[in-house]
């Protein structure tokens, strides 16, 4: 057998390759090309070996300080394709839709992540959602710098909630304690029902169902209706019970602007028949029908112990808004300005505020007739005025309705005594006119636990009074008598921060008082909340 050698390579050969040869060389080529690409890309000649989770941890840390830099850099620019959203079974599409209004109007990323933010923040304001979600995906490729937002929502799973809260109420002047029941977007809109039931001090009591929609489709204001039936009792302090059953409606309900439309039936009456004469003439059946129309604006930077910033509330409340003549005809109208001042120190702030109230009764003959007796300014209580925003309520050291006019009640025949100065026997009944002052220095204490759970110091000191102006009574006002007979308390005491209210243990002083006022020098307790 004869071995037989390769014989060497054609030269012509090599110069016309053949059909076959020449895909046999573009394959090769073309596996060449790759490798090439593999070599350019990698940082070595040798191939790449899978990355270790460190390793792409670092890669991605890399490519976000890169994305970082380039967006803190330069503006880069993006426009939003469509908008997607995932994961709503029974919420309307345009419901969510309204809350994401303006994020198609971007023109950069930087733009996109704001206006993101702004519409997760308020989705879940909404409160029938368990958790949303926005992400981004890029957009068709014939639109280069386009992305389409991905809106994915988990919709509460438990449709049925309750709440629990101590508030301050200022149309009963003392802090109540509430629980809520809430039912959940049944309908789809993002609407909130609920019951409710809150009980306070002086025996208040308050049952009530509401109904809040966020919007409807062709408007963009919030509807808030509620039907409740309220009970107060003020013969302590004036001689009357009151209940009011009716219904409200929120017709305004933005940022700084609120406007509701109240409807009502309310009853006062007198179980021990002891009340003074300026009461018994209000005795009775009256028919509430009125517009009250708030402007606010808040920019502390905490409603239970602001240490910077400044706030401001104005209050309209027109009544007698039918022609009945049960009608109540009112003109009321509240201040408040709060300004708080950072000394640097300690979390060492000054805080100081000024409120004044007036209302009026308005039609024929109104000089010569009497206001609301609910709806006059009565100061005192038992809560702090760092957390009352919204008018003159509360003056340190002074109890409920414990300063201001007030009238000797009826005596019984089968009693007999002649002390005047016992408070019990007035009735205080209010003032058409009321001012109050005060000024707050809040600091840290030494102790490192008390500090880190909020719990610090304060002095205080309060000033306030209030007038009759009605029934001609305007005639005789003077405003230096006025502001001599303003009564004043001093004191300090300690601050217990919480979730829910803001616990004092204070020491009260009072430097001035009138006779019949119920102000008292000493050690008390107090509970408040933000109004």
């Amino acid at each position: 057998m004869e071995n037989h050698l390769p014989s060497p390579p054609n030269p012509n050969n090599a110069q016309c390759p053949t059909e076959e040869n020449d895909d046999d060389i573009d394959e090769q080529e073309d596996e060449d090309d790759e490798e090439d690409e593999d070599y350019i890309d990698s940082d070595s000649p040798t191939p790449r070996i899978p990355q270790s989770p460190i390793a792409r941890l670092r890669e991605q840390k890399f490519k976000l300080e890169t994305l970082s830099r380039r967006l803190s850099s330069e503006l880069v620019p993006i426009r939003v394709h469509d908008v997607i959203i995932r994961g709503n079974t029974t919420t309307k599409d345009w419901v969510i839709e309204a809350e994401l209004k303006g994020i198609e109007d971007v023109t950069t990323v930087q733009e996109l992540i704001r206006a993101s933010e702004i519409a997760l923040t308020r989705l879940q304001s909404l409160g029938v959602f368990d958790s949303t979600k926005v992400s981004l995906e890029p957009g068709p490729l014939e639109l280069p710098n386009t992305a389409n937002v991905v809106v994915n929502i988990v919709e509460a799973v438990n449709k049925i909630s309750g709440e629990f809260g101590v508030y301050t109420k200022p149309s009963t002047s003392s802090w109540t304690a509430e629980g809520t029941l809430k039912y959940k977007n049944p309908l789809g809109y993002g609407d909130l029902w609920d019951a409710s039931l809150a009980y306070g001090v002086n025996q208040a009591a308050e049952v009530s169902v509401g109904l809040y929609v966020p919007r409807l489709k062709a408007t963009s204001t919030p509807i808030a209706a509620r039907l409740s039936m309220l009970s107060q009792d003020w013969q302590e302090f004036s001689s009357y019970k009151e209940q009011l059953l009716g219904m409200s409606l929120g017709l305004i309900s933005t940022k700084h602007h609120d406007l509701a439309y109240t409807l009502g039936w309310r009853t006062l009456t007198d179980p021990l028949q002891m009340s003074s004469r300026s009461v018994r003439r209000q005795l009775g059946h009256g028919l509430l029908s009125s517009l009250k129309y708030t402007f606010k604006i808040d920019r502390r930077n905490s409603p239970i112990r602001p240490t910077k910033g400044h706030a401001f509330v104005s209050t309209t409340h027109l009544g007698g808004l039918t022609p009945d003549h049960r009608s109540l005809r009112f003109l009321r109208q509240e201040f408040d300005v709060r300004y708080a001042i950072p000394f640097g120190f300690y979390n060492t702030a000054l805080n100081l505020g000024i409120s004044a109230g007036a209302v009026f009764p308005w039609g024929h003959d109104f000089r010569n007739k009497p206001s609301p007796l609910p709806e006059r300014f009565c100061l005192g209580g038992d809560f702090s005025p760092i957390c009352t925003l919204g008018g003159p309520m509360t003056l340190w050291g002074f109890k409920t309705r414990g300063l201001g006019p007030a009238e000797l009640r009826r005596q019984s025949r089968d009693v007999f005594n002649d002390d005047n100065n016992d408070s019990s026997k007035w009735d205080f009944v209010g003032g058409d006119l009321a001012v109050t002052a005060f000024a707050d220095l809040s600091f840290d204490l030494p102790i490192r636990w008390l500090r880190e759970h909020g719990v610090h110091g304060h002095v205080f000191a309060g000033a306030g009074n209030t007038a009759k102006l009605t029934q001609n009574e305007y005639k005789h006002f003077s405003p230096q008598r006025f502001l001599e007979s303003f009564r004043t308390s001093v004191g300090c005491g300690i601050v217990i921060p919480t979730s829910l209210f803001r616990l004092e243990a204070n020491y009260y002083y009072i430097l001035r008082q009138n006779e019949h006022d119920r102000g008292k020098t000493g050690f008390r307790f107090s509970f408040s909340a933000p109004s």
